[in-house]
């Protein structure tokens, strides 16, 4: 049972940083705005969030400068592709490549130094129930911020107005344009909160999943991200099944290795992307089945009539 617990609580904290990124994401792709550089930000706010908390001392200053971090990398791509109307794919990538190197130019003097990570929930009673108290009452603030993120993302964009405008610029900007919509403000407005996002999912991995900073410490969980939100076909409530399914299958494949079966190593660590390609086969396979459809506008440069 103790392994079992302990199994769980790892696949959250695995799944966490994912969920945080994959939903920030979401947001700019029903905008209709595709942003590749999540990775990028994610590394950024991992930088950022660990030299804020080192500094000061607190877990929820280090949380803010990711997510100003991841902002602000994401108001640079917002001004190459809203304001200049530069290829979106590319200036994705870009933003990956620069977050990289900035993350590494940032972090090189916090390298080896650690903090106390953000501290976990603890109720009298509930948390010491086997195996349901730690999972539910005994979490870090940032498991818990995921899911209320996601339950907030789900009732904007189904039960608001403003999410109805969103969907609408995502599937025809052209149309929302003619009706008076603002497209451009408001895809503004969804990649900045797409890159606080995912700046925050990055400062989760030095401020509450492992206490001390190394470059590269993403691992690659900005394109697990990306390819989440088509996993989960643009809706809120998939993307938290197909967030836990890859955060499962990431510890799974540590615990498989510390049991010796005997299978390379690099064989385990490639599963999560593995799992990855798969997913998207699948689902581009299967299109017309998954319940809905990439937003129409999706990766089309808009440009208004002058």
């Amino acid at each position: 049972m103790p392994i079992v617990e302990a199994i769980i609580i790892s696949v959250i904290a695995a799944s966490t940083p994912l969920l945080l990124a994959a939903a920030g994401e979401l947001v700019v792709e029903r905008s209709g705005v595709l942003n590749l550089g999540v990775e990028g930000m994610m590394i950024m706010g991992a930088a950022c969030g660990f030299a804020g908390a080192y500094l000061s001392g607190s877990t929820f200053v280090g949380a803010l400068c990711g997510i100003a971090a991841g902002m602000a990398l994401s108001f640079v791509f917002a001004v190459l592709t809203l304001g200049l109307a530069v290829n979106q794919v590319a200036a994705g990538l870009a933003l990956t490549i620069l977050g990289v190197g900035l993350s590494g130019l940032i972090g090189a003097g916090f390298v080896g130094q650690k903090i106390t990570p953000a501290p976990h929930l603890y109720i009298p009673g509930l948390s010491d129930i086997p195996v349901v108290g730690k999972m539910l009452f005994a979490q870090d603030g940032f498991v818990y911020f995921s899911v209320v993120l996601v339950i907030g993302i789900w009732w904007f964009l189904y039960r608001t107005r403003g999410g109805l405008i969103l969907r609408a610029v995502g599937d025809s900007h052209t149309s929302a344009h003619a009706l008076g919509y603002p497209v451009l403000k408001i895809r503004l407005m969804a990649v900045l909160f797409g890159g606080g996002c995912a700046g925050l999912a990055g400062a989760f991995l030095p401020l509450a999943y492992t206490p001390f900073f190394i470059p590269g410490m993403t691992a690659g969980r900005g394109w697990i991200a990306l390819a989440l939100v088509v996993f989960s076909s643009w809706l809120p409530g998939r993307l938290v099944a197909g967030a836990y399914l890859f955060g499962a299958v990431s510890i799974l494949q540590l615990h498989a290795q510390a049991l010796g079966l005997g299978i390379p190593s690099q064989l385990m660590t490639s599963l999560p992307y593995l799992a990855t390609v798969i997913v998207l086969v699948l689902i581009s396979r299967g299109r017309g089945s998954t319940g809905s459809v990439a937003p129409a506008s999706l990766g089309v440069v808009f440009v208004p009539d002058r």
